[in-house]
């Protein structure tokens, strides 16, 4: 069962749509006179963020998505990446863009561009909408971020909490309550 919380506004819809503005301005020069960009979505937080990013690129593009998991329904990761989908296409020689909604330990995007360099892409950049820094157990970085965040649990556009909160058009903070409302949290 869910504890109950509320969630605080952290990051407003706004601020996420005029990053993503300047985001996909980088991108699209990085990626200038590519044949094709295969930008590859990380199921499932990262969907709206792809969704915004696609729509704005001016880059001709292929759209795939992997599902890697490491958290489940809870709150910690397990630093064990699992690839419960894989794409559908071949890489092999290809521009590819790895978009990720939050780089927390660091263990699922550093194997998700391990496994996807395995497959020789001509060049290969990740993108995350979010960074948390303090959190990273190992060595790695998303070549653009978003928005650099405190350890905070959070959710919406697209980011869940047990599967919920997803469709909050802004990144807000997860604050646990007790039975009377009050905060447990900071």
């Amino acid at each position: 069962m869910t504890p109950p919380y509320i969630i605080e506004e952290m990051i407003t819809a706004k601020a996420i749509a005029d990053r993503t503005e300047t985001l996909c301005s980088t991108v699209t020069a990085e990626f200038c006179g590519t044949e094709k960009l295969v930008v590859v979505g990380l199921l499932r937080g990262s969907f709206v963020f792809i969704a915004d990013l696609v729509r704005k690129l001016d880059l001709p593009i292929e759209v795939d998505f992997l599902e890697a998991s490491s958290y489940g329904d809870g709150m910690n990761s397990s630093r064990e990446v699992r690839i419960l989908k894989d794409l559908r296409n071949a890489i092999e020689g290809c521009d590819v863009l790895v978009v990720e909604d939050i780089v927390d330990t660091g263990h699922t995007l550093k194997h998700v561009t391990g496994l996807l360099r395995s497959r020789q892409p001509a060049r290969l950049k990740s993108i995350a909408l979010l960074d948390k820094p303090s959190r990273r157990e190992v060595d790695f970085c998303a070549d653009w971020i978003g928005f650099e965040i405190p350890d905070e649990f959070v959710v919406g556009y697209g980011i869940d909490f047990a599967q919920r909160n997803r469709n909050l058009p802004f990144i807000g903070k997860v604050r646990f309550t007790d039975a009377t409302g009050k905060t447990l949290n900071n």
